[in-house]
């Protein structure tokens, strides 16, 4: 199984000249493929017959020229290679949907190179230190000190990426571990509904999402220690304060460039203590005997985390949106990381041979666990849930987590629920329990109501698709993409 390492690397001022310098070069081969690219298919679509695209190569030696380009004949030719042979593998991915097409890049403080076997290798120096020597060898800059912090296998390829100033080898290798040997997610779901009601009960572990409270799963709640949450506040506070300082400075000024690589690092240790803290909960989770089955809600955090849309008033008056509030409560979503503690505990459980499911999220904050009534008046504040039919009151985050638990138990165990791609359990259309026809949805406006015009009625609305129909057969025709390149 392939498994992903990052190094820091310590680098001196010439191996950081050169490195930048090679970046450089690469991404100025990137940017021309990109421009070719424009080009060409701009003249295709003005000058030749339909159908005619665009070719889409890995050439690059026409780039280099010792009048235009001379730069490029001080970085090894392999890594301009390898430049263009990713923007081809990315604009190949694009056809097929997985990707964006493939853009500029800008010059920033940050970049990268993609390494072959040939431009690398690792050796172990006669002070017994084991060090990464880069370059090729007429045109190398020696041997890289590395932070090795665990072992690994020597790779195939490797990228170098530097970031807020600073320097970092990754790489993938394979660890021995066979991955045909775990059971997938479908795998997972055929055998736990072959198990009793008791086994789920104690071996499935529901987990909340929150602000107060980050990580409910069950009984336990995982929170940022004091230390890190004093860190952060420091943190927070140097952000303010060195923003203010760059504000004041000159633009391309060394005294700025300093005051961003601070600001940038500031931002780092912040997001380094929320991988800590997503780290060590995963961990924690995934090492317990008796947590088998992990149940997250279907979150989506992009669609959360958007800003408050602007609102008028017939006079075209702007009003009150909420954006401040908004904004509070979009900074406290991202602050806590539910999407990398996700990811973290899905990989995790996958290797530990433990199975993750999510469920919908719909109401999970206003149905009681006890008895299973849905009502907005059961959630009194933030942290207290009390059921007005029942009578039952629990921490709201607890709640929830035994809510979570519910569902997927009964989703488990029933025979006609189904598992989408993204591992979210639901009720299919079809099997036991399961309705035969889907519902239609009631509208609750009249016909005729202020605000909406007759034609979405009766016959106005069958005039309505005809008309849309009509406008969409007479647009122009769209081509496929697959055609013959861009000849001569």
């Amino acid at each position: 199984m392939l498994t992903g390492i990052r190094l820091k690397a310590n680098v001196t001022d010439h191996q950081r000249l050169v490195l930048s310098q090679w970046m450089g070069c690469a991404r100025f081969i990137w940017n021309a493929k990109c421009d070719e690219y424009r080009y060409h298919s701009t003249y295709a679509r003005k000058y030749f017959p339909i159908g005619t695209f665009a070719p889409i190569d890995k050439k690059y030696s026409h780039f280099k020229n010792d009048e235009l380009s001379p730069w490029l004949s001080d970085c090894p030719s392999k890594i301009l290679a390898n430049s263009a042979c990713n923007w081809f593998d990315t604009y190949q991915n694009f056809k097929q949907g997985r990707c964006g097409k493939p853009k500029r890049k800008k010059k920033t403080g940050s970049g990268s190179i993609y390494l072959t076997r040939d431009l690398f290798r690792f050796e172990v120096c006669p002070d017994g230190v084991k060090r990464l020597f880069i370059g090729a060898e007429r045109n190398n800059i020696g041997f890289l000190s590395l932070k090795l912090h665990k072992g690994f296998k020597e790779p195939a390829s490797l990228y170098i990426k530097k970031r807020h100033d600073e320097f970092w080898v990754s790489f993938c290798y394979d660890d021995g571990k066979d991955e045909g040997e775990l059971l997938s997610q479908a795998d997972h779901l055929k055998y736990l509904r072959g198990q009793s009601q008791e086994f789920l009960q104690n071996h499935v572990i529901g987990i909340d999402r929150g602000v107060k409270r980050p990580i409910q799963a069950g009984e336990q709640c995982f929170d940022f220690t004091p230390e890190q949450k004093k860190s952060m506040d420091r943190s927070r506070r140097n952000l303010v304060r060195y923003q203010k300082r760059m504000s004041r400075q000159v633009k391309g000024s060394k005294r700025r460039h300093k005051t961003k690589v601070k600001l940038s690092n500031t931002h780092n240790d912040i997001a380094n203590i929320r991988k800590d803290f997503c780290h060590k909960a995963s961990r924690t989770l995934v090492d317990q005997k008796d947590s088998r089955v992990f149940v997250l809600e279907d979150l989506r955090t992009r669609q959360m985390t958007g800003r408050a849309k602007a609102k008028k008033d017939d006079s075209g008056r702007w009003l009150k949106n909420g954006a401040k509030a908004k904004s509070g409560l979009n900074k406290a979503i991202l602050n806590v990381g539910w999407h990398r503690f996700e990811e973290f505990l899905k990989y995790k459980a996958n290797r530990a041979g433990k199975a993750w499911f999510k469920v919908p999220a719909f109401q999970t904050s206003q149905e009681c666990a006890a008895c299973g009534s849905t009502h907005p008046g059961n959630r009194k504040s933030q942290a207290l849930f009390k059921c007005e039919s029942c009578g039952h009151t629990d921490n709201a985050d607890h709640n929830a987590a035994e809510v979570i638990k519910k569902r997927a138990i009964g989703l488990i165990s029933n025979s006609g629920s189904e598992l989408s791609k993204r591992g979210v359990l639901s009720l299919s259309d079809s099997g036991r329990g399961a309705m035969g026809k889907s519902r239609r949805a009631k509208s609750s406006r009249a016909p005729g109501e202020k605000g909406l015009p007759s034609e979405y009625f009766s016959d106005g609305l069958q005039e309505a698709s005809k008309k849309k129909k009509k406008d969409r057969m007479a647009l122009p025709l769209d081509f496929s993409f697959e055609a013959s390149p861009l000849q001569g």
